[in-house]
């Protein structure tokens, strides 16, 4: 038998608009938890946290930034189950390995917590938007920017993050598509760093003397622009400054030092700060019912070199 309290419930319930129900009972934001999980602990992602937290002061809600300690995928599997047993109310992921976590976002997903992914997607996963660069289009930039800069011939290599990671094969892509107009330019070797700059730093050294005649390098994560710049600034390789054309992601410091002292010839740079402020704004709204069907959100890119390095927003 029904008590009349629940009773009324029902009777309320059933007199609200399709799709007002979870908005009727929305939390207060004081108690309101969002959490958002980076790939790993680089500068990139201190951009984000700063998108993040003012979101998420200027909206009222707790705020976690929990950082991965490597990038296995497995880690952040843990980090969501933590997650998970801990009720939170909305998770923003940058997902190092996209099936590693289908089954896990899953889960949150089905005990009612909001999940989106920001940076790189797990598009399998069921989260409810990705927010980000379109990176297949930010791909087909950097080679087309790369082609002009090498006249559109000569050999040509890729280095990556993880090789899993699907935002960086979506560069990769682009690049691909790009160059495909161009038949003088070759694509000899695409190799991962898994996001280490020393062991970029190895394998750039590694290009260098199995490429003797390497024309450009791509460096579609974070760690390719700083390793790149570091290597062609040692005695062994330092010639190869006015005959390899460089072109990396992201505005880290090193990264802009390089296009200052023209070991790069442009950055594709993202919308880090964006990307953590919409991340925390649309979960809140997730949460609260008032967003329902979700879109994509692309974030842009701006494309940086010496003439406007001191001239651009993220």
């Amino acid at each position: 038998m029904k008590t009349l309290t629940q009773i009324s419930l029902i009777a309320l319930l059933s007199a609200l608009p399709l799709g007002a129900t979870t908005a009727a009972f929305a939390k207060d934001a004081k108690d309101i938890v969002i959490a958002v999980i980076p790939k790993v602990a680089v500068p990139f992602f201190d951009d984000c946290n700063t998108g993040a937290a003012t979101a998420a002061k200027t909206d009222g809600v707790q705020y976690q930034w929990v950082v991965p300690q490597n990038t296995q995928g497995s880690t952040q599997v843990k980090i969501l189950e933590d997650l998970i047993s801990k009720k939170v109310d909305g998770i923003a992921i940058s997902v190092n390995e996209p099936k590693s976590v289908e089954a896990i976002i899953k889960k949150a997903m089905a005990s009612g917590i909001k999940v989106l992914t920001f940076d790189s997607d797990s598009p399998k996963s069921g989260r409810s938007m990705y927010i980000g660069t379109s990176n297949g289009a930010a791909g087909q930039t950097m080679g087309e920017s790369m082609a002009k800069a090498i006249d559109g011939k000569g050999e040509v290599a890729i280095v990556t993050g993880q090789l899993g990671a699907v935002n960086l094969n979506e560069r990769i892509a682009g690049i691909k598509k790009a160059l495909a107009k161009y038949p003088d330019i070759k694509l000899v070797a695409t190799e991962g760093t898994e996001d280490d700059l020393a062991k970029a730093v190895s394998v750039d050294e590694a290009l260098f003397r199995g490429h003797p005649n390497l024309k450009g390098i791509f460096g579609v994560s974070q760690v390719g622009g700083p390793s790149v710049a570091k290597v062609l600034a040692t005695k062994e390789f330092g010639a190869k400054k006015d005959t390899v054309k460089v072109f990396a992601f992201d505005d880290l410091p090193d990264t802009v030092k390089g296009v200052k002292e023209g070991f790069i010839q442009g950055i594709m740079v993202q919308r880090p700060v964006t990307m953590g402020k919409l991340s925390v704004d649309h979960l809140l709204a997730q949460i609260n019912g008032t967003e329902t069907t979700s879109a994509d959100v692309d974030t842009g890119v701006t494309v940086v070199d010496a003439s406007n390095l001191n001239g651009y927003t993220k």
